[in-house]
């Protein structure tokens, strides 16, 4: 039996990009280019790659990307829209539990929960961090976002999704936090492409700070650092408030 999040990205199809998380594309590339120092030479691995928003945009500002995603169909609209505009990335269908990379890339990204948060288990969410790590060469860098597990305690999730999503985009139905936990259940529905609503029963993984260190630490990286996430306009000067849904996590394989 597929998990929620392996039927939920094949049935969302185009439909995917027109989400409002989908849209800061543009300014967080441009924080990943100032993190590399714009250097073109660079290896990178984007994980969880989805419609190749990221990947796309940093392809056709010279940079040479490989994007893994679980969704065939994520993958067939990614590989459509790079055929459209000419540009040659290698997309590849893998799950992000079982890389099979070894010192291969000078960074990996993984943002808008690329995979990391959603899996069913704190242990298949820690495995995706070690193949990150191993996928990484010596003196790698890794830079993504999750749930901030700060965020829940302080507000609602329901009220946030409800507030920031649009007229057919997905919403959350219902929502629950486990605060034993930190784990949101809801029951989130789409309007796929043949307009058809379909819904899913959810749960992700809420991280808080020091968790994340620990288990970036644990996995082997070093010299960690945790901002908040704001969409499209990632940032060091960000410090990471209770008031973000999201956190951007900076890491660094030496």
């Amino acid at each position: 039996m597929k998990q929620w999040y392996e039927q939920m990205f094949e049935d969302y199809g185009e439909k995917y990009d027109q989400e409002g998380f989908t849209q800061g594309t543009q300014g967080e590339c441009d924080f990943i280019e100032k993190e590399i120092d714009f250097n073109k030479n660079l290896r990178m691995l984007d994980i969880g790659c989805g419609t190749g928003r990221h990947s796309i945009e940093l392809t056709r500002r010279g940079y040479i990307v490989t994007g893994i995603d679980l969704s065939a169909r994520q993958l067939e609209i990614a590989r459509k829209k790079a055929l459209k505009e000419d540009l040659e990335i290698s997309f590849k269908r893998m799950d992000a539990r079982n890389l099979e990379f070894n010192n291969e890339f000078d960074l990996a990204i993984m943002l808008c929960e690329g995979g990391f948060s959603l899996m069913e288990t704190d242990e298949m969410n820690y495995r995706i961090l070690q193949n990150a790590f191993r996928a990484l060469d010596t003196g790698g860098k890794f830079i993504f976002t999750t749930l901030n597990g700060l965020f829940p305690l302080f507000n609602s999730i329901k009220d946030f999704t409800d507030k920031t999503a649009e007229e057919g985009n997905a919403r959350a139905e219902s929502s629950s936090f486990d605060l034993m936990t930190f784990r949101d259940y809801n029951v989130t529905s789409i309007i796929n492409e043949e307009g058809k609503k379909i819904e899913y029963r959810c749960n992700e993984r809420y991280y808080v700070p020091p968790e994340i260190t620990w288990l970036l630490k644990t996995a082997g990286f070093k010299d960690i650092a945790i901002y908040g996430a704001k969409l499209g306009a990632f940032s060091r000067e960000d410090r990471l408030t209770t008031g973000d849904f999201e956190m951007l996590v900076l890491a660094h394989k030496y």
